[in-house]
């Protein structure tokens, strides 16, 4: 059986084994997936991790888990603390990029023998966010890639992950930490990943602003930023751009005119 088929029949098995109607949240522990894969006459994965991540960052849960869901409402799967985990049920708010948003032209000043050899993943995309210091661009305050691929324990959660993280200061002296994570192709940034960021910058930083940030890549030189806030308990999207990496000459005089326009009255 495929890897896919594989997982979606364990998650499904753990789910309806525990959900009843009119729960909003389910829990299990890491070690159900080698037990029920057994009792489906399946050889349990290797990587029993890779089955919860597959279901929280790379594709939808099974169809008949996302059923059970009202109509605004979705399954999640969140960390509750070490080889735990827990189905919950939340508003169904897209994190993704607004497709009728303007586009602002940045001279690219990714170095040319990095744009050659870069893979089309996430770390491609953000090695050219932080080579163009779209990041400070984006949120107005100077900004520094503090540390590539966190990995950390956070109470409550467990293990978590954070593409990149930066700290930045604006023009009043205050001090920001940006979670940044980064996605490509038909990946989604998902609000578990927000919510881990936003703890992440609690436990670590806490003394600092949180802003965290998504970075889409749209297409091969069009990167979408989107910072994301939470709001009445949930996770939404709170400011976004497009930024279309251009060389230097392709930003013309009627660009420049366009993107003046813009500024709002007495702010220029």
């Amino acid at each position: 059986m495929a890897a896919k088929d594989r997982y979606s029949s364990i998650v499904e098995a753990i789910f309806h084994g525990r959900y009843e109607a009119g729960d909003v949240s389910v829990e299990f522990r890491r070690e159900q997936i080698t037990s029920v894969a057994l009792s489906l006459g399946m050889a349990p994965p290797r990587n029993l991790g890779d089955v919860i991540y597959t279901f929280r960052y790379r594709r939808p849960l099974p169809t008949s888990i996302r059923a059970t869901a009202p109509a605004g409402k979705t399954w999640i799967i969140r960390a509750a603390g070490p080889a735990r985990y827990r189905f919950d049920l939340v508003s169904d708010i897209p994190l993704t990029p607004n497709p009728n948003l303007a586009v602002t032209k940045i001279p690219d000043a990714t170095p040319g023998m990095v744009a050659k050899y870069a893979f089309s993943d996430e770390q491609a995309v953000l090695a050219r966010v932080r080579y163009n210091r779209l990041i400070d661009v984006f949120l107005g305050i100077a900004c520094y890639s503090l540390q590539n691929h966190l990995r950390t324990s956070v109470g409550g959660m467990g293990q978590v992950e954070t593409d990149e993280l930066y700290v930045g200061v604006d023009k009043q002296g205050v001090h920001y930490v940006i979670p940044v994570q980064a996605k490509s192709g038909t990946n989604q940034i998902g609000r578990v990943q927000i919510e881990q960021d936003t703890a992440v910058c609690a436990d670590k930083l806490p003394s600092l602003v949180c802003r965290p940030v998504g970075a889409y890549a749209v297409d091969s030189d069009v990167v979408a930023l989107l910072e994301f806030e939470e709001d009445d308990s949930e996770i939404r999207v709170a400011n976004e751009r497009r930024y279309r990496l251009v060389p230097p000459e392709a930003v013309t005089a009627d660009d420049l005119a366009r993107y003046q326009r813009r500024i709002p009255a007495g702010t220029g």
